[in-house]
């Protein structure tokens, strides 16, 4: 091997290791994202919640019959809590991730548990795809996403 092979070689390992760890990085913070998204539905923090939205934010929430920008995203929340409901429990089953640039999706089911005023536990699944934006600021936001039911196994 010549000398300039083997110094070749070991920059573009080198290069593939790092890229490989920063990747790492950006999903871990964008899978800590969406559990932050799912406290914030917990608590009922709308304000908190809108934060992790992008101003160009489109996409299909469950709830919807169309598709939705950012000024309605909080209104499947306000839908439960308006009926007096909370968000008991969730548990997220991480399922894909894939970061490219300063673009990452993530694709995940989600079990949840809204309590009604009465105190009766209503459980729930949903599948979930949010694709996050990660802007001059250095914040990822949610651009893109959407919710569905599962299927009758839960799939």
């Amino acid at each position: 091997m010549s000398g300039i092979a083997r110094p070749a070689i070991a920059v573009i390992a080198l290069a593939s290791v790092l890229f490989a760890a920063q990747r790492s990085a950006d999903e871990k913070e964008v899978w800590s994202l969406e559990d932050a998204y799912w406290q914030y539905v917990k608590a009922n923090d709308l304000e908190r919640y809108r934060t992790l939205w992008h101003e160009d934010f489109l996409g299909w929430p469950y709830s919807s019959s169309e598709p939705a920008g950012k000024e309605q995203i909080t209104e499947w929340i306000t839908a439960h809590t308006s009926k007096g409901e909370t968000l008991k429990s969730y548990e997220l089953e991480r399922l894909k991730a894939q970061v490219t640039g300063k673009y990452a999706t993530v694709a995940y089911r989600v079990r949840l548990t809204w309590t009604d005023k009465n105190g009766t536990d209503k459980p729930g699944r949903l599948r979930i795809i949010h694709t996050w934006l990660h802007d001059a600021g250095a914040k990822w936001q949610i651009i893109s996403g959407m919710g569905a039911p599962t299927d009758a196994e839960g799939h």
